[in-house]
């Protein structure tokens, strides 16, 4: 009966063994599935950048753009090719779990792996936690090389131009910006943004940039474009923030200023519209803003100083 019951107690522990090895190397492959070592040394190009609905632009005139050029060399090792240093770099590629990796600073999800192409979700984490907004959902496809020359026989120049659902996205969001320019509502970003080009001597001005690449994106450029403007010979000393509608006739028109007394606002805003009409239209050049070649409506921020 002892020898029975030790036999039954073997069993058992053998049986647990084997099935906790068998768990195991479910659970591993639930946790590690992808085996990068199987594309080693391919280039993949990225060739769309799109949010879930499949538009790589959004509601405010913000454009997913393709960027990235990729190589991974092992299971942690990828090249990312870097536009300031003009060459691929290296970083560690941090697998967490599930199809969850990290590199380059960015998260991300697999979601398609093969010699041809990788479709990449990328994350948006904050606190160890993927946040389930619009930042979670944009999906970077990549082509290899081969693919693109062998296969499609394309360009990436070809690949990465916006789609026509793109193209009818951005047509329907100037047409409603245009009929209401001055509707917070229908204000959409031009990707190319408003130019302004002095005529005179009296006049200087100059576009600068809000990036900073610890802080912001370089879309804050063309989101939010910001000009400096000097008049000589003013009527008087002035300096003013401001911000102003462009439509697609070159006309400026005032939007919105700081404001701290609500019974001078109406008074302020005829002196800043004033500014406008005698100075800015006379003296520059002012070419409308637009996206993928179509002229539209669009805000910027002027500061306006004025030298008598």
């Amino acid at each position: 009966m002892k020898f029975r019951l030790q036999y039954v107690n073997l069993l058992f522990i053998f049986i647990t063994i084997i099935s906790c090895q068998s768990n195991s190397k479910k659970e591993g492959k639930i946790k590690n599935p992808h085996n990068f070592e199987s594309i080693k040394g391919i280039t993949f190009h990225e060739v769309k950048r799109r949010f879930e609905n499949g538009l790589s632009f959004d509601t405010i005139g913000f454009q997913q753009e393709p960027q990235w050029i990729l190589r991974f060399q092992r299971n942690d090792s990828v090249e990312v090719y870097s536009y300031e240093l003009k060459r691929l770099v290296g970083f560690y590629l941090h697998h967490d779990h599930d199809n969850y990796y990290n590199f380059a600073r960015e998260w991300f999800a697999v979601k398609l792996l093969s010699k041809d192409s990788i479709v990449l979700q990328r994350l948006e984490v904050k606190s160890l936690r993927v946040k389930n907004d619009a930042r979670s959902n944009v999906y970077m496809t990549f082509y290899s090389e081969n693919y693109m020359d062998k296969v499609l026989h394309k360009t990436k120049e070809e690949l990465t131009k916006p789609s026509a659902k793109d193209t009818a996205f951005v047509r329907e969001r100037i047409a409603l910006a245009n009929a209401h320019p001055l509707d917070s509502t229908y204000l959409f970003a031009a990707r190319n943004p408003v130019k302004l080009e002095s005529k005179s001597k009296a006049i200087t001005v100059e576009k600068f940039s809000s990036f900073d690449p610890l802080t912001k994106s370089s879309s804050y450029d063309y989101i939010y474009p910001e000009y400096k403007i000097e008049i000589a010979n003013a009527y008087k000393k002035f300096n003013y923030a401001f911000r102003v509608i462009v439509d697609v006739y070159g006309k400026i028109t005032v939007y919105d200023f700081p404001t701290y007394e609500e019974d001078t606002k109406e008074n302020m805003k005829k002196v800043l519209q004033g500014i406008c009409d005698i100075y800015l239209s006379n003296l520059l050049k002012i070419t409308p803003g637009s996206t993928l070649g179509i002229p539209q409506a669009s805000l910027i921020t002027v500061y306006v100083k004025g030298k008598d």
